[in-house]
């Protein structure tokens, strides 16, 4: 039986990738108790990653879409956090996102809507969350836009 969180991004036309290796020294994920706490996700999409500095090289929608491929990872985490079930998923309680950007850029908020918008279309009021948006001089491997969360899990 297909979940409803499932069912709203076949609804949406979308595909969860696979679950990111770690490019390091970490793991992808920590649960305690209740809540998983999921490491930083880096901007790619099926072609690779997404790079750039936000206010040089890249506009505002071009890193809210770098920002929704980071939600895209974040959520596939999570499923592979609830064993591949996503109807364990309660709710998402907290994004941090980093965007590389300019010393003169200040829509790191509108960067991150991508990831925000998008977990309000597939989660509903589950998506709704407490955040930060901050700027970077510079992100690995020289990518956009880096997101982490924290889900809460039954």
């Amino acid at each position: 039986m297909t979940n409803p969180i499932e069912t709203r991004l076949a609804e949406l036309g979308l595909t969860l990738p696979d679950a990111p290796a770690p490019a390091a020294n970490y793991v992808p994920f920590v649960q305690v108790g209740g809540l998983v706490h999921i490491s930083g996700q880096v901007s790619a999409n099926e072609s690779g990653l997404i790079c750039g500095k936000l206010g040089a090289d890249l506009s505002v929608e071009d890193g809210a879409l770098a920002a929704k491929h980071c939600a895209l990872s974040l959520l596939a985490q999570a499923r592979a956090a609830c064993g591949g079930d996503l109807g364990r998923l309660v709710r998402l309680v907290k994004l941090t996102g980093f965007v590389n950007s300019t010393a003169e850029f200040t829509d790191q908020p509108k960067v991150i809507n991508g990831a925000s918008d998008f977990f309000v279309e597939v989660l509903g009021d589950a998506g709704r969350h407490a955040r930060s948006a901050v700027s970077a001089a510079s992100l690995p491997f020289g990518v956009a836009v880096e997101i982490e969360g924290i889900f809460e899990v039954r």
